[in-house]
């Protein structure tokens, strides 16, 4: 029972760790600690509604991550190929460390935009509202994620 629940605090820890470090599915690893937990209690303290409530959030987080930036981009009228630039950024930015997780998709952004239009004020444009919308989604699952813990928490404890 001890080792379960070690399990479960560590996939929670993990999961939040994750949140920022895009190598680990950090909502994933959260969602699943607590489902452990409830488990181990036989859903006792932390009822099946309330996991089914903490899923929602975890799929509004995971969603949330992935549509911002895209949200960002297509409001500043990128083109197809700065998103694709976009997602390069971020793929290339996993091998760079935080720095590059965190502005690879920046330059991603900019540079195709710039392929596309050739247009340097309108790359840089695209390439920032790219990196803010990124910026917002991290946020928001970073957020969720506690608001996830937060509610597993007081089930557990009241």
């Amino acid at each position: 029972m001890i080792l379960l629940w070690g399990l479960c605090i560590a996939l929670i820890l993990l999961g939040l760790a994750g949140t920022v470090l895009p190598v680990l599915p950090g909502t994933l690893l959260v969602w699943a600690g607590i489902v452990l937990g409830a488990w181990i209690d036989d859903f006792a303290r932390v009822s099946v509604t309330t996991v089914v409530f903490i899923s929602v959030l975890g799929v509004l987080a995971w969603g949330l991550d992935y549509a911002a930036g895209l949200l960002g981009a297509k409001k500043a009228g990128a083109s197809k190929l700065a998103l694709l630039g976009a997602a390069v950024g971020t793929v290339l930015g996993l091998f760079m460390g935080l720095v590059g997780v965190l502005f690879m998709p920046l330059v991603g952004a900019a540079l195709g935009e710039y392929l596309a239009r050739k247009d340097e004020t309108r790359a840089v444009k695209v390439g920032f509202a790219t990196w803010v919308g990124i910026m917002l989604g991290l946020l928001a699952k970073v957020v969720l994620a506690f608001i996830m813990v937060g509610v597993f928490a007081a089930a557990l404890l009241f």
